[in-house]
């Protein structure tokens, strides 16, 4: 599926493409950091498209996936969330933010060279699936993972339940989706989520040199791996539309009515909502 960007000032999401002892390896970084790069349709929007781009690229031998700032991402905007509740387009935004988030996610899948994520800080809602599509994911101690769905009347979107028990098993999943149990950098490591655990401040250089190791080796090599890896993406993306489907059908009820605004109250150290989420 072709996509297309729509006018901003600035990208939020960045793509560098590297040189010298980086060369090969394409850098693509969440550029929302004053919002803890909550997840907006503008900013998957622009995930998807450089995704293309790598991926037409033979030159590209790995893709490092990281995040400005403090957060990885606290997932979905809720502040974008309470806006669409005032009127009537809050399900054909939810249908297109998770829409969105489904297409980076089966992209990162997809994507012919490995992916290795650099993440520093928390992981929240949907945006544990950016983290779960990746082939190798680097963890410093200041990560953490938490679903979040409970405490906002949400179904479970991001791969919660449709990647998360595939990897850890569906009673630990369980735990994330239905007890709001948050998940440590150390569990990430021994569960499955993260393949190493560094310290903080150190998860983009190790990533780095992660995708230097890929670069290094013989490409069909690399590519038949992650796609082999990946034979069962057909299901994956059942599963995801699901998702889709069960939180649009429950995101305008009630629950949710009720539970977004109050997160919001009880987080109030979240930065306050930067323009850039009119878009």
């Amino acid at each position: 599926m072709k996509t297309n960007p729509s006018p901003r000032s600035r990208a939020l999401v960045r793509l560098e493409i590297g040189r010298d002892a980086q060369a090969g390896i394409a850098l693509l970084t969440l550029a929302r950091p004053a919002v803890g790069n909550a997840l907006v349709p503008d900013l998957l929007l622009d995930l998807c498209v450089a995704l293309e781009a790598i991926a037409r690229r033979d030159d590209v031998r790995s893709v490092v996936l990281a995040a400005d700032g403090e957060h990885f991402s606290l997932g979905g905007d809720m502040r974008r969330f309470v806006s669409e509740m005032q009127g009537p387009g809050l399900q054909t935004y939810s249908a297109e933010l998770v829409g969105l988030l489904n297409q980076s996610i089966v992209a990162l899948l997809r994507l012919p060279q490995p992916v290795v994520a650099a993440v520093d800080g928390p992981v929240v809602g949907g945006s544990i699936g950016l983290v779960l599509a990746c082939d190798v994911v680097i963890a410093s101690e200041r990560a953490v993972f938490r679903a979040q769905h409970a405490r906002a009347g949400f179904a479970p979107d991001g791969g919660w339940t449709a990647m998360l028990p595939r990897v850890v098993g569906v009673r630990r999943a369980a735990a994330g989706v239905l007890l709001d149990r948050e998940i440590s950098a150390a569990e990430a490591c021994d569960w499955g989520i993260a393949t190493t655990l560094v310290p903080a401040g150190a998860a983009l250089a190790e990533a780095k040199g992660a995708a230097q190791r890929i670069a290094a080796a013989p490409v069909a090599t690399m590519r038949a791996g992650k796609r082999l890896l990946h034979a069962d993406l057909a299901l994956v993306e059942a599963a995801l539309e699901a998702e889709r489907i069960a939180f649009v059908a429950e995101v305008g009820g009630p629950e949710a009515r009720a539970c977004v605004p109050q997160l919001l109250a009880d987080a109030g150290g979240i930065p306050a909502q930067h323009p850039d989420t009119a878009s």
